[in-house]
């Protein structure tokens, strides 16, 4: 043995000792758990990340068992969310998680798989699961990925279902994990011969379009965890006549411009109206007369608040003696001015005061 020690080179002796460790280790504590290291769950499903594993005589140390969350930034901590040790379990994850996910089975007993129910897209992450017991250690990753099914598609037929045109046959799904893939089909035969479709938008586009391609449609919208459907039921119309269509249309464009220059017109007729009156009211109002004094000013000469001779409120007219007893022209003058103050006597009498009197010195008063 020792020459054949001898004989070997030694990195190579080298390797088989780690070769011969490693086997050695591997009879010690292994996760017997198999299946896809992957799995697509749809939001609000279970899911149940396994772990089962099996010990060596060799593992005498405490059992130490570990579940966490995979950072995906390599520079950072990954998260402990679940642990058992001592024959305890501690829960270490948010809240909202620790509801939700639980051991599945004993786990002092070769089963540390856990369960998570009503799964989120937040959930989307690596796991692992790591059993120690000294000097035995070894883990699995399982990565989960949570998709939204898509919802209930809308299917509708975008412009005219005329015969002879291309008709556009529309197919959506407002919610739903990528990739969204549309697919029409015919419930009763295949698809018409002009047809094609786009997987991705959900169009299904139909030219040349007859009698024989009606029918109702089905659309297929799929993910990776769900499927949904929806129908349409396609027609075929005659193609109206777009000759009167469009005579119609600029008939209608004439009749809505005339019915607007009319209404133009009426306004500034009704604003020309307006200025004509109110220029024609202020021609009147320059042209009328003075009104006529009314007696009460007559009334107010005589009222004055001088007082004069034990007459207060009166005025006198200066006429001079010179007028009295002059020539004729000035006893004319004189006469027409008694005449005018025995007028204004009158009318102080009707207001129940005593005749004026002519006074030498003043005249008649005013």
């Amino acid at each position: 043995m020792s020459k054949f020690w001898f004989n070997f080179p030694l990195p190579l002796a080298a390797l088989y000792i780690t070769a011969v460790c490693l086997n050695h280790a591997a009879l010690a504590v292994q996760v017997t758990s198999s299946g896809p290291q992957t799995l697509k769950k749809a939001q609000e499903e279970s899911v149940t990340l396994g772990c089962t594993y099996s010990l060596d005589a060799s593992d005498v140390g405490d059992l130490d068992i570990e579940w966490t969350r995979v950072s995906q930034d390599m520079t950072q901590k990954d998260e402990l969310i679940l642990s058992y040790t001592g024959g305890k379990q501690y829960q270490l994850g948010s809240p909202d998680l620790m509801s939700r996910l639980k051991f599945a089975g004993d786990p002092s007993l070769g089963d540390a798989t856990v369960s998570v129910s009503s799964v989120k897209v937040s959930d989307t992450a690596t796991y692992q699961c790591k059993v120690k017991k000294a000097p035995g250690v070894d883990s699995r990753k399982v990565t989960l990925v949570v998709l939204v099914r898509p919802s209930p598609p809308k299917c509708w037929v975008e412009g005219s279902e005329e015969k002879g045109g291309t008709v556009s046959l529309r197919c959506k799904s407002s919610q739903g994990s990528s990739p969204l893939k549309y697919a029409w089909t015919k419930e009763s035969g295949n698809l018409p011969p002009t047809a094609t479709q786009n997987p991705q938008t959900g169009e299904l586009l139909i030219r040349n379009h007859s009698d024989s391609y009606t029918g109702r449609y089905l659309c297929e919208v799929s993910n990776e965890v769900g499927t949904e459907r929806c129908t349409y039921a396609l027609q075929a119309y005659n193609p109206t006549n777009k000759v009167g269509v469009i005579v119609g249309a600029v008939i209608g464009a004439l009749l809505l411009l005339f019915l607007l220059l009319l209404l133009i017109w009426l306004l500034i007729c009704c604003c020309n109206k307006r200025r004509y009156e109110k220029e024609l009211a202020n021609d009147i109002r320059e042209d009328a007369p003075a009104p006529d004094s009314r007696p009460g000013s007559r009334h107010s000469s005589f009222r004055s608040v001088l007082n004069y001779h034990g007459h207060p409120g009166i005025h006198y007219s200066s006429v001079g003696k010179a007028d009295v007893t002059g020539s004729g022209s000035g006893r004319s003058s004189t006469h027409t001015e008694r005449s005018r103050v025995q007028r204004e006597a009158g009318m102080l009498a009707s207001d129940h005061r005593p005749p004026l009197r002519y006074d030498s010195r003043y005249g008649y008063p005013v």
